[in-house]
């Protein structure tokens, strides 16, 4: 009986060694208000036990923007907005309105720094965790200076793909773990993709 409690308490004791350190680990972004606060991290303890890898970036990818995109988008906005007027589409405009205040907001605001790791029972990202068995296989988008994610193909007909920005992270290494438990899988980049990177939004 005694010793049954003395494992019992070696085992909480490395369990909250091991959460603690994944809660304290050095950090190489600098901003540490785009953390995610409590309970959003919650979801790091209850998984802790087996992580296979973890690290923190940014929620997506930011692009350097300069004053002509910001004219060229303008003009491109106002160019369909009076082309709805001219052709009555009063709705059509008040769409690319809000499409481009909206846009404007979402652009201008920092990403969220989110912890991502890699267990045995799937990949968690921040407060979302995409489980093995729900994935049919995955794909590493690595440029050198461009893209850099891991894409996850879902089950799911609604959200088909997931990215898990790869950021400072060894591709390798990720693909060594993410191969044992679901198959790889060449992906080609979506229009949506192309399109995002093309307009650097």
């Amino acid at each position: 009986m005694y010793i049954g409690d003395s494992n019992q308490k070696n085992i909480d004791e490395d369990k909250l060694l091991r959460i603690e350190k994944l809660m304290r680990e050095p950090e190489d972004i600098e901003d540490e208000d785009r953390m995610l606060s409590e309970p959003e991290d919650i979801m790091i303890p209850e998984h802790s036990m087996d992580v296979l890898a973890h690290w923190r970036a940014p929620e997506y990818e930011t692009y350097a923007r300069d004053k002509k995109w910001y004219l060229y988008i303008t003009l491109a906005l106002a160019a369909i907005v009076g082309y709805a007027i001219c052709s009555n589409g009063v709705i059509m405009a008040i769409t690319f309105i809000l499409i481009g205040v909206v846009g404007y907001i979402h652009i201008n605001k920092d990403p969220r720094v989110l912890d991502f790791l890699i267990t045995p029972e799937g990949v968690l990202a921040g407060r979302e965790l995409y489980e093995f068995e729900n994935l049919l296989s995955f794909w590493i988008f690595y440029e050198p200076d461009g893209k850099k994610a891991i894409s996850l193909r879902t089950k799911s007909r609604l959200v088909p793909y997931v990215h898990i920005p790869v950021h400072k992270e060894n591709p390798v290494e990720l693909r060594e773990i993410l191969v044992q438990y679901i198959p790889e899988e060449k992906q080609e980049e979506g229009i949506v993709e192309i399109a995002e990177r093309v307009l650097r939004i």
